[in-house]
């Protein structure tokens, strides 16, 4: 699950920029000033030899940086001598470009620039109304998906605090609600469609690591639960944070971490692992199905980040345990680069050590799945990750379905991820079927062989009746993605019914 990825030349790897920006060279090419840049002299440096960029305010001189970035040259070229804030939340939100270009920055802009124009925002005014952590409709309007009312409430015992947030929503349930304690700060947010509203407060007093949230799905109340440390009586929740009690997009929010501690390593195939993470005690979360999370990484005293879909530890057959399910673990299959720095960083985790991982992003949504009679999966190598859940969503909770189809790309019978579990699955159960093709077989492969091609989809992907609901996802590497779903489309498929998985 990668973004668009170019070749790039020799010696511009990750590393080799990370190296760069540690050497002492001038890289903004101020000699270390910095300075207030205005729209217009931001304009002139527009080129590939001379190309400024503003994001969030600040501006970068990325012509360094050029021939190091994984999109290519043509990709930065797109906000060049611009504001490219909006252009690189669609692609990059999860990238800590600070980082990155801390020694491109040339300095703030004098005034703000404007961007491309966007939908209108519904980041709360400053008038916003707070009345005993209630919003009000006013406040939220920008919403705009429907009225919003949004309030919490906290109440106490003797050893307990309990907030209570109450969202209106009849649809809230488990994966909707995310709540992290860290060191007294208290955080609760609550997804609402492509909105989120955010409890955000460092606490009064010290809490107890593990913290209970019950949800009351029929009406949209949240319950989140601490203990507290002594039995004292609180005069306060707490002190509130920057975006405590505020209803915004969830794209304007920022990524939040926290530290999971890794529980084991298992070999997958000779270069892929699976990794099981454990989140902390203090943390409520559930990745939903078809949406994948950011892992953070410090490498060489730069923060890396990339995205990986969350798999259960194994394809359910008959038997669903419980460990697949308690929340309490997220498990990654990763294939490890013997050139790639965040992948090599990972294979030398031990068991123990921590590593931090976001909330949960992406925009695939099970409805989409529970209206299909007929759902073909096709992936590439790792791009397998998302059809686990989905596999297991599909053939135990979708009644409608009729056929589940598998289409699984890759170079040799080595590289089969989970190849045993998919062909005792097949003989499970009837409605599932999978077909592995391989582009480098050896000479005793007896199945298909070649890369994704229309003639191979157009005997595969076909509707069980003339009429009956297809859904189509497809994941792998950008070009096999790219490709597939144009060859989809060539066979009568229309966008509706297909969906592409990137990051």
């Amino acid at each position: 699950m990668n973004a668009v990825k170019v070749p790039l030349k020799p010696g511009r790897s990750l590393m080799d920029w990370i190296r760069l920006t540690k050497s002492g060279k001038d890289l903004s090419g101020l000699k270390g000033r910095l300075v207030e840049v205005t729209e217009d002299e931001l304009a002139k440096h527009n080129k590939k030899e001379d190309c400024w960029i503003c994001i969030r305010g600040f501006v970068y001189n990325v012509t360094p940086y050029m021939e190091y970035h994984p999109g290519g040259e043509d990709e930065l070229m797109k906000a060049a001598g611009t504001d490219g804030t909006d252009l690189f939340d669609q692609v990059h939100r999860w990238v800590n470009y600070e980082s990155m270009l801390k020694e491109c920055l040339v300095g703030r802009m004098a005034v703000k620039p404007i961007a491309a124009p966007k939908e209108i925002s519904s980041t709360l005014s400053e008038e916003k109304k707070q009345l005993n952590g209630m919003l009000s409709e006013k406040g939220v309007l920008g919403a705009s998906t429907k009225d919003v009312m949004l309030s919490y409430d906290w109440f106490q015992t003797d050893s307990l605090i309990t907030i209570v947030i109450y969202t209106k929503q009849k649809d809230l349930n488990a994966e909707l609600v995310i709540v992290d304690c860290q060191d007294k700060r208290l955080r609760g947010e609550i997804i609402i469609d492509d909105h989120s509203y955010l409890v955000e407060v460092d606490l009064y007093h010290a809490v107890q690591e593990d913290l209970a949230v019950n949800i009351t799905e029929k009406v949209g109340k949240v319950e989140i639960i601490l203990k507290k440390n002594d039995n004292i009586h609180w005069k306060m929740l707490g002190q509130p944070l920057e975006n405590h009690n505020t209803f915004i997009k969830r794209t304007d929010r920022g990524q939040f971490y926290r530290k999971c501690k890794l529980v084991s390593k298992t070999e997958v195939t000779h270069d892929t692992k699976l990794f099981c993470l454990m989140l902390p005690k203090s943390t409520h979360l559930r990745v939903p199905t078809g949406q994948h999370v950011y892992l953070k990484q410090i490498i060489a005293g730069t923060e890396v980040v990339k995205p990986y879909t969350p798999v259960l530890p194994f394809l359910p057959l008959d038997f669903k345990e419980p460990s697949c399910h308690d929340g309490a673990h997220i498990y990654l299959m990763i294939k490890i680069y013997s050139c790639g720095p965040f992948t090599q960083a990972l294979e030398h985790l031990q068991v123990g050590d921590y590593i931090s991982v976001s909330n949960p992003e992406g925009n695939f949504k099970k409805s989409q799945v529970q209206a299909s009679e007929d759902l073909f999966l096709l992936a590439a190598g790792t791009g397998f990750t998302p059809m686990v859940k989905l596999l297991d969503f599909a053939l135990t909770e979708v009644s409608c379905l009729r056929t589940v189809k598998l289409m699984f790309f890759n170079k040799t019978e080595d590289d089969i991820l989970w190849r045993n579990q998919l062909e005792q699955l097949a003989l499970k159960d009837k409605r599932f079927e999978v077909k592995f093709i391989l582009s480098q077989p050896t000479k005793d492969w007896m199945g298909k062989e070649g890369k994704i091609s229309s003639s191979l989809l157009s005997e595969f992907v076909k509707r069980s009746s003339k009429y009956s609901k297809v859904l189509i996802c497809i994941c792998g590497p950008t070009p096999f993605t790219e490709q597939g779903v144009q060859y989809l489309k060539d066979l009568g498929y229309s966008q509706e019914e297909i969906h592409a998985f990137t990051a």
